[in-house]
């Protein structure tokens, strides 16, 4: 049982640094603090965006783990690791790719206090690249 618990609070802590690191990676993609354009000014462009990809890097988290977890703890963990950047590596490139292709800056769009659809697009773009990456590890 305490074996068990340990591991949760690994594969947690690894799972939330992994959160971390893709709220990091969209505040490096968008002006000014996303923590502020979010809680401070309200914006629902900047919350829809980040919740967005924080549920799919958590849907890739959930699959890393799931998936080899049989192999052993240190490699499960190692795997979850991997996995968990290369999502975070791969929704940084899709927004980047998305912004070359569309009018506009999307990091100051995700930014804007009032609803922007194109938010939808760039949620909807870091869901897929998730949903990808999730089908690679299943």
């Amino acid at each position: 049982m305490l074996e068990s618990l340990g591991y949760a609070l690994a594969y947690t802590g690894v799972g939330l640094v992994m959160l971390y690191a893709g709220f990091l990676a969209l505040d490096l993609l968008t002006p000014g603090k996303l923590s502020h354009r979010i809680w401070g000014e309200g914006s629902v462009n900047a919350a829809v965006v980040s919740a967005a990809g924080t549920l799919g890097l958590g849907g890739i988290v959930f699959t890393a783990i799931w998936t080899n977890a049989e192999s052993g703890f240190g490699d499960a963990l190692w795997w979850t690791i991997v996995f968990g950047l290369v999502g975070v590596a791969l929704q940084s490139v899709a927004f980047v790719l998305l912004d070359l292709v569309t009018p506009g800056k999307l990091g100051a769009m995700v930014c804007e206090r009032a609803f922007v659809p194109g938010t939808l697009v760039v949620a909807a773009s870091q869901l897929a690249v998730s949903l990808i990456v999730i089908a690679s590890i299943a």
